[in-house]
């Protein structure tokens, strides 16, 4: 029953009761729409402000997308096959000349970027899991001239070879020093996230021809691996960097449990498996520590896992509420994950796309300022979230 149906009483006093009540509702809905315009104390969500547009169809477990200067995407399938959009039309056929990938568990063809001087050089960046002692992921680079790859070849191949398939990480990201962050997972060897002299569970830092920068934080340091940027990182699927500030943002797996942002920094250790929210697949504990000094802590966590993947700052003007948010997509948790940022604190989340219940494996703000995101599928899609 709501206040106005509660005033039973007939008559002159009854009418003047209710037209009180109406009053104060009233003014209470204007001073919420006055001090919380988006929603979030009324219980509003951003879910009725937005319409979701199928791009494309048919795209066999779509990993990565990039978009080109023109506004075509290149669209990444972890089997190993790279797909372009022209136009809003998914092209039928794929684009010669990747290379052979393992494709098992996580492994396979990942993520994709695109120089920032595309236009000039026509670079674009792949990762994969090259077969060796098992699979390590692997940093290649390709001229593309709008058909095929030329110039195809490994500028960079991570130390964290494998028989699992899994753990790979294996997000891209040219920052706005020029230099292209890649993650790598832990490979399912936890320990390895904390032993400097191989590559797994790292972040690393390379310059766009796969070199060393000068300024890497452990360049010189001996029985450490030049190209670490962060460590204790046990399975980072996102990475993005905030265009205004440069700042570097990265999602990665815990165990069961334990999902974590964190905010990354030259030379700092994040913690796994030393410290950790999350627990072991069987239940068991991993440690009882959740910090340490000298162990950075995430920005959030999330207990139980949401299974973070690609990730998104908007800065976009179709959605000015947005701006510097983060986006997440969510595997596990089949949505698309807003988190809204005071500075490095988080203070609102939200679920987007809980309707259509479909495992969000990357999402991108594109040059028109909407959200495009993929869904891991055997028959994924390409998606675009618009203002209704």
């Amino acid at each position: 029953m709501s206040l106005l149906d509660a005033q039973t009483e007939p008559g002159p006093k009854s009418f003047l009761r209710r037209y009180r009540v109406l009053l104060v509702v009233l003014g209470l809905t204007v001073a919420i729409a006055l001090l919380d315009p988006f929603g979030f104390m009324s219980g509003r969500t951003e879910e009725a402000r937005i319409r979701i547009v199928r791009v494309a169809a048919g795209l066999e477990y779509p990993w990565g997308l990039a978009f080109l200067p023109n506004g075509d995407m290149l669209v990444t399938e972890r089997p190993g096959r790279l797909r372009i959009i022209r136009g809003g039309k998914l092209d039928e056929s794929w684009i010669p000349g990747v290379p052979q990938v393992v494709e098992k568990e996580q492994a396979g063809l990942m993520d994709v970027a695109i120089h920032p001087r595309f236009a000039e050089n026509g670079f674009i960046y792949l990762t994969y899991s090259k077969q060796g002692r098992g699979d390590t992921p692997a940093l290649l680079r390709a001229r593309f001239d709008g058909n095929r790859l030329t110039d195809v070849h490994d500028i960079f191949i991570a130390d964290a070879w494998s028989d699992s398939g899994g753990n790979t990480g294996s997000r891209i990201v040219f920052g706005n020093d020029g230099m292209i962050y890649m993650s790598v997972g832990d490979r399912h060897v936890p320990r390895l996230a904390q032993d400097l002299t191989n590559h797994a569970g790292k972040i690393l830092r390379l310059r766009d021809d796969g070199t060393v920068p000068d300024d890497n934080p452990f360049v010189g340091q001996s029985n450490v691996r030049p190209e670490i940027f962060t460590y204790g990182n046990r399975n980072p699927q996102g990475l993005t960097v905030d265009p205004r500030t440069g700042g570097l943002f990265e999602n990665e797996h815990g165990p069961r449990g334990g999902d974590e942002i964190n905010f990354l920094q030259a030379g700092r250790n994040y913690g796994w498996p030393v410290i950790t929210y999350g627990i072991n697949y069987n239940g068991s504990i991993i440690t009882n520590e959740r910090e340490r000094p000298g162990m950075e802590q995430p920005l959030v966590y999330w207990v139980p896992s949401i299974g973070p993947s690609g990730m998104a700052i908007y800065t976009g003007d179709r959605f000015p509420q947005w701006k510097g948010n983060l986006f997440v997509g969510a595997l596990a948790g089949t949505h698309l994950r807003r988190v809204v940022l005071d500075g490095l604190r988080v203070i609102h989340e939200e679920r987007l796309l809980r309707e259509l219940n479909q495992r969000i494996r990357d999402v991108r703000q594109g040059p028109d300022g909407c959200l495009y995101v993929l869904n891991d599928s055997s028959y994924g899609e390409v998606l675009r979230i618009e203002p209704r």
